[in-house]
């Protein structure tokens, strides 16, 4: 018996959660640093930028990756660029966040994303 055409399969699916999970876990630290800054940001007045927590740079660099790799792999849907996507919704690009959201819904992955 012959197991490889069976592992890619559950490789590919295993590949496709792990992107899910990063992508969610981005958007979880993402909202998080977002509530720290509306909890901080009227205490003194002041507007100065202040640097990325290492929580969302972590988030960031991990759905990255995930997203090289199902690129890598050929693992994008109807045309679709993941990568892309990704990248551009981590620079805070709404549309590019949803289709990557929607690539999680038709993975069978939409409980991992918002």
């Amino acid at each position: 018996m012959s197991s490889c055409s069976s592992g890619e399969p559950a490789q590919a699916k295993e590949w496709q959660e792990n992107y899910c999970a990063e992508l969610g876990a981005w958007q979880d630290a993402r909202r998080a640093t977002a509530a720290d800054a509306a909890d901080t940001g009227d205490s003194d007045g002041q507007s100065a930028p202040t640097p990325e927590p290492d929580a969302l740079g972590a988030a960031r660099t991990l759905v990255i990756a995930a997203a090289k790799k199902l690129a890598r792999e050929g693992l994008e849907r109807d045309g679709g660029h993941i990568l892309d996507d990704t990248v551009y919704a981590v620079g805070g690009d709404a549309g590019a966040e949803s289709r990557a959201v929607s690539y999680c819904d038709s993975s069978g992955f939409e409980t991992l994303v918002d």
